[in-house]
């Protein structure tokens, strides 16, 4: 099994057998590692697309129904992430490390022992949410959430619960497709069950009468549709002949390996979202509430919706690393890097332009009021900021995910959110009086701490492969 972007040759040569020179495009970037790069990144943004649209298209079918179904799906929608979804996504990162270096090591027979001890974490963490989960109002209500709104969250929570461990399985077997760089299927398979989504939660919540509790039960669904659909792919189609060889009970022997990686992954993605939660809250206990919780909302809904094409490159910068270190090359590996870093910045450069000269009218797309347009305004270079750091931090952080690096990552996102960044939000947000542009100062304060600290490790540490992937 030959991976598709390995790039073997720095240059080439003319029908006669000359050497070609180097074009200046050339010496900027490497041609063929950059084509393949942005190959494989387009498609695996689709399919994080559709993924992500799954819950958010249920959401607005539970929205319509009134303005109390509409915060209490939307409350529900922001708790099942922060507490199930991004846990499920951080721990299927243990096998971008695993999967992709064994795959380059041409171990191919341990990818699928990989995935099934990652559905084994999988599986035992869904049963702690899930039982959490069931507690949710009296949570939001400790956290001085509206009651009404809690009991709507809690009802929507209870009903989206049976789809958590689909979403989880599926995640980790993106991975696992995605490691190999098979990825044009996931776009099919991402999508298919998007559209049912739609149809099902017409069908429930306005034909068969369920009315709220019809929305998240058709995400619950879809996600199991396109769990089984993903799996039965990979158990049936001869691209995994050699990566999947049926189940086995040897893949317990290395869960333990894989919480070693899964458990930092996930936390180091949950303080990431966690931040931008807290960020959210705090302007909810400002003065003009409703005004400054409804700038940050927009500023994070478009950092997230951004971080979806960056996520793309992520996901190549990952796989193009772990290969290349599984397979001993070391030089590959940091070129690859280099190339991912140069087309992360070519992205941002696109999202700033986009919103600097569109900013009317994306910020029309979440409100009609004047007031919001005109503090938007004054925000967006803080946000350009904060895009362009984020563009960047996507990149170095699949290139730490391909490397094995999550436990210090870790650490470095602990530090830099929350005793840098989250500190210098308070104090400009509430002290300074900037409110919400104060909060996003300190959040750009704390990515710019977090992306230095992953350069300087991507430059300085050791680059190696784990051996316990060969």
């Amino acid at each position: 099994m030959a991976d598709p972007t390995r790039n073997d040759h720095e240059g080439g040569e003319d029908d006669n057998g000359r050497s070609k020179s180097s074009t200046w495009v050339q010496k900027l970037v490497d041609v063929k590692e950059t084509k393949a790069q942005i190959i494989y990144s387009l498609p695996m943004i689709l399919t994080n697309l559709f993924y992500y649209c799954i819950p958010l298209t249920s959401v607005m079918f539970a929205s319509q129904l009134g303005q109390l179904e509409l915060a209490g799906a939307t409350l529900a929608s922001s708790w099942a992430t922060v507490t199930g979804f991004a846990l499920m996504i951080g721990l299927s990162g243990a096998l971008e490390t695993l999967c992709g270096q064994g795959f380059g090591a041409k171990n191919y027979k341990m990818l699928g022992i990989h995935l099934q001890s990652s559905c084994i974490v999988s599986l035992v963490f869904t049963i702690f949410i899930t039982i959490f989960w069931f507690f949710t109002e009296s949570v939001l209500r400790l956290v001085r959430q509206d009651p009404s709104i809690s009991k709507q969250a809690a009802l929507y929570i209870k009903y989206q619960a049976p789809g958590l461990l689909a979403y989880g399985f599926l995640q980790n077997i993106l991975r696992f497709c995605q490691t190999q760089s098979i990825i044009i299927p996931l776009v099919i398979f991402s999508f298919v069950p998007l559209v049912i989504n739609i149809g099902t939660a017409y069908v429930l919540v306005h034909l068969a009468g369920l009315g709220f509790i019809g929305a998240p039960i058709a995400t619950s669904i879809s996600l199991w549709i396109a769990f089984l659909s993903l799996g039965t792919y990979v158990v049936c189609s001869d691209k995994f002949k050699e990566t999947w060889t049926g189940f086995s009970l040897e893949s317990f022997s290395y869960v333990v390996l894989n919480l070693k990686l899964s458990i930092p992954s996930a936390v180091m993605v949950c303080l990431e979202y966690w931040a931008f939660e807290i960020l959210v809250f705090l302007a909810g206990v400002m003065p003009n509430p409703e005004i400054n919780t409804s700038l940050v909302a927009i500023c994070v809904n478009t950092e997230t919706i951004s971080y979806m094409l960056t996520y793309g490159l992520s996901a190549a910068a990952s796989t193009r690393v772990s290969n290349e270190l599984g397979a001993g090359n070391v030089k590959g590996a940091k070129k690859a890097t280099s190339v991912s870093i140069k087309l992360s910045l070519v992205l941002a450069l696109g999202v700033v332009i986009a919103l600097l000269v569109g900013h009317d009218a994306w910020v029309r797309l979440f409100t009609n009021s004047l007031v919001i347009k005109e503090k938007f305004a004054s925000l967006k270079f803080f946000l350009v900021a904060s895009l362009t750091i984020d563009s960047i931090l996507g990149v170095l952080s699949g290139v730490a995910r391909g490397c094995g690096w999550q436990r210090l990552v870790m650490v470095i996102n602990f530090g830099t959110f929350y005793l840098i960044g989250m500190p210098i939000a308070v104090l400009c947000g509430f002290k300074l009086k900037f409110y919400a542009k104060g909060l996003w100062i300190g959040l750009i304060c704390g990515m710019f701490c977090q992306s230095s600290s992953l350069l300087l490790m991507t430059i300085f540490r050791k680059w190696t492969k784990l051996n316990a992937t060969v």
